[in-house]
């Protein structure tokens, strides 16, 4: 199968553990004819700065696919209030650091200070919201968005469909992504989870897998 498209993750995918850029990455990116997606759980404006530096197209999936843009934007914030009211409940028991609280829309961030595995047991009544560590930050958000969602209405967007897409990840918050795609790539250093759902795991890590997945599918002809 020929792909016609990618979409990549950010964070301990296209960049290091500390969050610095992974030059190998761009310039695999940079060196394909086809379009390439930022997908990201962090906001928008930084989603597009990352395109930017990347020097991609522009179309990107951010807060885990609560928002995209494609030409235009489009979020849904109906489920808010759920999620503030989980935010409140965990208040409760930790001393919770929100962020991008002004420019997040769509979810929840949090600083990565409090166990993650009793706030799910905290939230356990509350089913509509999920709980997701990325091992950069944690997100209360709507169980009806993920970037598997995301992906779906930005190919819809492309005139594509998401199986057209290779979808390139590292935690636990792209594997709906992977999932989603026509072929998922889980480089390296990725969370267990993620490798059991990837077509295709790398020896490389970070960008280094990035470069090596594309060259794979660049040589056996399944993408330009």
């Amino acid at each position: 199968m020929e792909f016609n498209a990618i979409v990549a993750d950010v964070d301990g995918t296209i960049t290091y553990s500390d969050r610095s850029i992974d030059c190998r990455a761009v310039e695999a990116l940079r060196s394909l004819q086809v379009p390439v997606v930022i997908a990201t759980g962090n906001i928008l404006c930084f989603a597009r700065a990352v395109a930017k530096l990347v020097g991609t197209g522009g179309i990107v999936i951010a807060e885990n696919g609560g928002v995209i843009e494609c030409g235009i934007v489009e979020s849904d914030t109906s489920h808010m209030k759920e999620c503030e009211e989980a935010f409140e409940l965990l208040k409760e028991h930790f001393a919770l650091e929100r962020l991008d609280q002004e420019y997040r829309k769509t979810e929840i961030g949090l600083r990565r200070n409090f166990d993650v595995a009793k706030a799910r047991q905290i939230l356990r009544d509350h089913p509509e919201v999920d709980i997701v560590d990325t091992g950069f930050a944690v997100h209360i958000k709507s169980k009806r968005f993920n970037k598997g969602t995301g992906l779906s209405r930005i190919a819809e967007l492309m005139g594509l469909d998401a199986r057209d897409f290779v979808a390139l990840g590292d935690s636990p918050n792209d594997i709906e992504m992977l999932k989603t795609a026509g072929l998922g790539v889980a480089v390296g250093n990725a969370h267990p989870e993620l490798k059991k759902v990837a077509g295709m795991v790398t020896a490389g890590e970070h960008g280094a897998g990035v470069e090596e997945a594309l060259k794979l599918l660049k040589e056996g002809g399944r993408i330009r």
